[in-house]
């Protein structure tokens, strides 16, 4: 039965006054899509989910996609300090957890169970009788620490259970923990580096207040004295600071020329104290391995001859190896240097995705996260004495074949300047015949970049229903060398644009691909490159899933956290500025919206900090009045992006049956 007048006004009374009146009807619209199909055999949305011109999913969709909703997958944490034993975080239930492993194969004994996924985990360093992470509410992203004692399953607050703040920096001694706190007022926003010994939380302090919201802290000097820390003010431009931890005064260790920017990524103190080794693009293009000596500010570049991003690093306890892992390509690889020679040898290990390396407390081992296009993530070691890489996670992918998972195809194409673009190309099984249609997933950032991972439950449409996949990396993306990145940037937006068009008209040259049947997708910028895609391109597809996306870049700007909004200044322009403010306009999407024939699924978090729904409420109420068909989905309980299975498993079941209707009718 359909919602009566009565339940309707208790709605009304419920949202209040101030709500919306589009609010009102796709508050309605749930409340009678639950009603009317609950006896229908159809599947009914959990109650944090608003939906507007939905229909309603029928269970076959459940039936058919149920195999592909069962994957799980680890990612490391952190290793004890004393036994040979880690915390990795994976999901059980319905959000990601921590958990403990006795050893490799081991069996994963959950120790965290809260409603909210939980972020970063780590052990004390001296002794391991606890350890802190991270979690926030709601997925508005402003993250609390906390502490959680092992032996009686108490967890204590560390910060102020308000603003957002930043994952914890042990101090070499293990006593206390340094960290952030990101806030802005009426004259932007600030950052304060504040340390905290976890089992004294009343003894918080802040150590100094700084300008901006890029900054995070490093790490500790050998004598805990001094912290490093990087300030972020873009993608293409930070720098290392040393700050002294008990008077907070405060120093720039790196001083580009004039008239150029620099970045720097991972930083660590080297063991004597008196050199820095760092990820740096000083000497060219990428990110590469420097050594910083602080007498002299002198850099020595130890990665010169890869020519490729190192993303992430490791100093062994003794102070003697170095593990670092690179970017080639997308592909992962893995790297030991010997700080006294300087010599470094790869790592043998499988073609896939690598986190960040890090080291047992004892030596002699290093962690890291793997995935692969195949193998979803799970957490593994290498002994370097032994050369053996240990498997320590065996996530399950659920009942399905895995040999029927394609490792990609890179491939290019020339967009309108006649630059390069690649991307990679996830092919269906060969039992698949004719041209068969393709998916665009455009990833976000705008600084990411698609590297050749699992595809998770996408694998059930190139698998089952025989759709190719094709990620594009965009100019702008990351990996590619700092040019590339800044190809984008403020009033350069519009050569995005054209990189996808040129990728669509290289689609209708393809044998195998259906140029008559193309859905674009992605989440976040990506979202904005689908709604962009939708104006400029109505002719070349046949419809778009916008995930959280920027219908305006303008609005998006002012409506984004105080604390993040500099930060994207730097990358899209600044919207104060009239004629940035007009060029922004001017290019929206939702300035353009009038162009859009095409269906569209819209997927949003009411609490996303980064993307507000006000960015999706104006594109689809911009679309009903054109009568445009477009699907919409918010969820009241999450932020950027869906992470609580029981709104991810609703949203791919629309998903599936939108593909079905208007991609594949």
């Amino acid at each position: 039965m359909l919602a009566s007048k009565q339940d309707y006004r208790k709605i009304i009374q419920r949202e209040g006054s101030a709500m919306s009146a589009m609010r009102v009807v796709i508050v309605f619209t749930f409340f009678c899509f639950t009603a009317a199909y609950a006896d229908e055999g159809a599947i009914v949305p959990n109650e944090n989910l608003e939906l507007t011109n939905v229909p309603q999913i029928p269970q076959r969709i459940a039936d058919a996609v149920s195999r592909y909703g069962h994957t799980r997958s680890a990612g490391f944490a952190s290793w004890h300090p004393t036994d040979r034993a880690m915390l990795i975080r994976t999901r059980f239930a319905d959000t990601s957890q921590v958990h403990h492993v006795a050893e490799p194969g081991g069996a994963r004994t959950q120790l965290t169970f809260f409603n909210e996924p939980v972020g970063w985990a780590s052990y004390q360093p001296a002794n391991g009788n606890y350890f802190c992470f991270s979690r926030d509410a709601g997925g508005g992203e402003f993250y609390q620490n906390y502490r959680f004692d092992p032996d009686t399953g108490d967890t204590t607050l560390l910060t102020d259970g308000e603003k957002r703040n930043g994952g914890g920096n042990w101090s070499n001694s293990g006593r206390t923990m340094a960290y952030s706190r990101v806030d802005a007022d009426e004259n932007g926003a600030f950052t304060q580096i504040r340390i905290v010994p976890p089992l004294a939380p009343q003894r918080d302090r802040l150590v100094v207040r700084l300008d901006g919201g890029g900054w995070r802290v490093a790490d500790w000097s050998p004598d805990d004295g001094i912290l490093l820390a990087v300030q972020y003010i873009s993608i293409n431009e930070s720098y290392l600071w040393r700050i002294d931890a008990d008077t907070g005064s405060h120093q720039r260790l790196t001083n580009p020329p004039e008239g150029t920017k620099v970045s720097y990524g991972s930083a660590q103190w080297a063991k004597d104290g008196r050199g820095i080794y760092a990820t740096t693009d000083v000497s060219g293009e990428f990110r590469q391995l420097h050594y910083i000596d602080l007498d002299g500010m002198e850099h020595t570049n130890l990665t010169g001859d890869i020519p490729w991003d190192v993303s992430g690093l490791d100093l062994s306890p003794d102070g003697k190896t170095i593990a670092f892992v690179t970017n080639e390509a997308g592909i992962s690889r893995m790297y030991l240097l010997d700080t006294a020679t300087r010599n470094y040898d790869r790592v043998e290990m499988p073609v896939g995705i690598a986190s960040s390396p890090r080291w047992n407390p004892q030596g002699g081992e290093f962690a890291f996260s793997f995935s692969s296009a195949t193998t979803p993530s799970d957490v593994y070691s290498y002994v370097t004495e032994t050369n053996e890489l240990i498997r320590w996670t065996n996530s399950e992918i659920g009942p399905i074949d895995a040999t029927d998972f394609q490792e990609p195809e890179l491939i290019t194409w020339n967009s309108f300047d006649d630059r390069e673009i690649t991307g990679f190309l996830y092919s269906p099984p060969k039992r698949f015949k004719g041209k068969r249609p393709v998916i665009v997933s455009i990833h976000g950032g705008p600084e990411g970049q698609s590297r050749p991972g699992f595809r998770g439950r996408y694998n059930y449409f190139i698998n089952e229903l025989g759709i190719a996949m094709i990620l594009p990396n965009v100019r702008g993306s990351a990996g590619y060398g700092k040019s590339f990145l800044q190809l984008d940037n403020g009033m350069l937006r519009e050569g995005t644009y054209h990189d996808i068009e040129a990728l669509l008209q290289w689609i209708g040259r393809q044998d195998g691909l259906d140029a008559d049947r193309i859905l674009v997708t992605g989440g976040s910028y990506g979202g904005h490159m689908t709604l962009a895609s939708a104006t400029r391109h109505n002719d070349l597809i046949r419809c778009t899933i916008d995930v959280v996306g920027i219908s305006n870049l303008r609005t998006f700007l002012e409506n984004t956290q105080g604390y993040r909004r500099d930060l994207r200044r730097v990358e899209y322009g600044d919207e104060r500025n009239p004629d940035m403010r007009a060029f922004l306009d001017r290019t929206a999407p939702l300035t353009m919206a009038d162009k859009i024939r095409k269906p569209m699924l819209v997927v949003q978090g009411r609490n996303d900090p980064r993307v507000p729904v006000t960015e999706s409420d104006q594109i689809v109420e911009t679309l009903q009045r054109s009568n445009t068909p477009v699907w919409y989905i918010v969820a009241n309980d999450e932020g950027h992006g869906f992470r609580k299975k029981k709104n991810a498993d609703f949203q791919f079941y629309t998903t599936a049956l939108f593909i079905e209707q208007y991609l594949l009718d």
